[in-house]
């Protein structure tokens, strides 16, 4: 799994270095946690929402790895007349729900969700969310309302690296101690490092208990690259030739 976690990240580089855009950090961040849930995903059966929509590129990639886009689509990203920018949106079924502007994603969720255990499917639904996200109102409106409908077939990947767009999460909005939170709302949950894979394997396959379920990430903004970790200038900083060599040079 390390192994195509490698590979995501050294495509992901060189993606957003090609289209010259951002959000090399948060990408980094979520990688590992991606990749080892598009290895178990179903997409003809489950759903994923990227409600942290900004780290498109990544989606990009393992749609392109199930098969799902072409490898002209994924080399299309961010390009003129492309149709996959840097910003989630459902161009094609396997993005059901428009990510980028924070707090859209969870609700969606929930109606895929709820429509699925209405009409009996199988399948699970996935979301990852950033933590800065969850200053938002809608989150924590949609939290209750999947706890109290019992959407035990939802599943929460929060991204937890502790930096959004202007700082620090704690110093923005603090919501610690977050977990206490979230079991208050009654969900399940289950708190793993985000880098760690036999972690969010065993994550994946906790038992919710017959609740939504939410596995808390701890994660490092940039992993991956020494010079980008947990530097929260990589939010937005477009990468340059010789960060772009010598994060390429780690990466290998």
């Amino acid at each position: 799994m390390g192994e195509k976690a490698k590979k995501a990240r050294l495509k992901v580089l060189d993606m957003i270095y090609n289209a010259q855009t951002s959000h090399i950090g948060s990408n980094f961040s979520c990688i590992d946690l991606m990749a080892a849930l598009f290895d178990r995903i179903d997409l003809d059966k489950d759903k994923f929402v990227l409600s942290a929509g900004w780290k498109a590129a990544s989606l990009y990639y393992f749609l392109w790895e199930k098969d799902r886009i072409t490898k002209s689509e994924l080399d299309s990203y961010c390009k003129e007349g492309s149709k996959f920018i840097g910003l989630a949106e459902p161009i094609i079924s396997d993005i059901p729900i428009a990510g980028g502007s924070m707090g859209l994603g969870l609700p969606g969720a929930i109606g895929i969700a709820l429509a699925k255990k209405l009409n009996s499917e199988q399948g699970k639904v996935y979301v990852l969310m950033s933590d800065g996200e969850l200053n938002c109102g809608t989150t924590w409106e949609s939290a209750l309302i999947a706890s109290q409908h019992k959407l035990n077939n939802l599943v929460i990947i929060l991204d937890y690296n502790r930096l959004q767009a202007m700082g620090k999460t704690e110093d923005i909005l603090n919501l610690e101690p977050l977990w206490q939170k979230w079991i208050s709302f009654g969900w399940f949950v289950h708190i793993i490092d985000g880098h760690n894979f036999k972690q969010i394997e065993n994550g994946f396959n906790s038992d919710s208990e017959g609740k939504p379920k939410i596995i808390i990430a701890g994660t490092i903004k940039g992993k991956g690259v020494s010079f980008m970790m947990d530097n929260n200038d990589w939010h937005y900083r477009q990468i340059d030739k010789e960060s772009y060599e010598l994060a390429a040079k780690e990466l290998r």
